[in-house]
């Protein structure tokens, strides 16, 4: 059963009755905005966000850093890397070594974490998610409303440039961070990340950050 629906801030959106759904998850292309968007709809509902968030409650759950965590967040491992980690395993089993929680730790560690960090979240309601494949983990709560936001590839581009440091090959940069999210998804949940099925609203943010925020909080408060 929902949660009891604790009334948003409406005073950027038009009214509408109260939702029955709990959660949102936001999926995002990197650049997109998303992050953003999340973090408006966050505030516009009142609900608690859980971005940077949830990499400090796995970080709590693992007995491990949060910026170990955010080394492998959304990330997954080589061959070689899981290769490393079965012998290590392997020889603490059979040679008795005492090998520390760090070096074990990779990012199939942090998915499964992530995964029961989400699930608690949903129950507890009133909460937006994002990436981390919160869409899947929460496919089928009833009271999950699933968002995926993308953007123009030169919009990326640009707002990916305005906060690097570096020098960076900015394209470049936004196409292997899709693709290890893309990647993240068909590994841990065998679902294309950008599967339409997966998602009540797939949003441009070509519309802006605000407008896209309102729009979503117009289908979680409309419901169904």
């Amino acid at each position: 059963m929902p949660l009891p629906h604790r009334a948003p801030n409406r005073s950027d959106c038009s009214s509408a009755e109260p939702a029955t759904f709990n959660v949102v998850t936001v999926t995002r292309e990197f650049g997109s905005g998303g992050s953003l968007i999340a973090q408006r709809v966050a505030e516009m509902l009142g609900w608690r966000l859980l971005d940077g968030a949830l990499v400090d409650a796995v970080a709590r759950a693992t007995h491990v850093d949060a910026e170990t965590v955010a080394r492998y967040d959304e990330h997954v491992d080589s061959w070689w890397r899981r290769f490393q980690r079965g012998g290590l395993k392997a020889a603490a089993i059979h040679g008795g070594m005492a090998i520390t929680d760090a070096e074990l730790f990779d990012g199939e560690t942090v998915a499964a974490a992530a995964q029961r960090v989400i699930a608690r979240a949903a129950a507890a309601g009133n909460c937006v998610i994002v990436g981390r494949g919160a869409q899947c983990v929460l496919q089928e709560r009833e009271d999950a409303y699933h968002a995926f936001v993308y953007a123009p590839w030169s919009d990326r581009e640009k707002r990916v440039r305005s906060r690097m440091r570096s020098a960076c090959d900015v394209g470049e940069l936004v196409r292997q961070t899709d693709e290890e999210r893309a990647r993240y998804i068909r590994t841990y949940y065998a679902n294309n990340w950008k599967d339409p099925h997966l998602y009540h609203m797939m949003i441009c943010s070509e519309v802006g950050i605000e407008n896209a925020a309102c729009m979503i909080v117009e289908g979680v408060l409309r419901g169904r």
